[in-house]
């Protein structure tokens, strides 16, 4: 029974069938977008950006303290 199971394999149409695969180069990964395509800005843009949103995340909690009494103003 499993003496002759290698010769049915291999005479088995289904590997007949079976077109050569074409040798293609292995493609590599895709490029890698880096952070100057994604938002299409140049570093000195990039830095002038984060210090306008640093300067508004800090009035909003000065803010945010002033209205909740945690923090007041000594001239008040």
């Amino acid at each position: 029974m499993l003496d002759n199971l290698r010769d049915q394999a291999a005479s088995s149409p289904f590997f007949q069938q079976e077109e050569p695969i074409a040798e293609q180069a292995p493609e590599g990964p895709p490029p890698r977008k880096t952070i100057d395509q994604l938002t299409g800005m140049n570093a000195r843009q990039r830095l002038i950006l984060a210090a306008m949103l640093l300067v508004v995340v800090c009035l909003l909690g000065t803010m945010a303290l002033l209205v909740t009494g945690r923090f007041v103003l000594p001239f008040f």
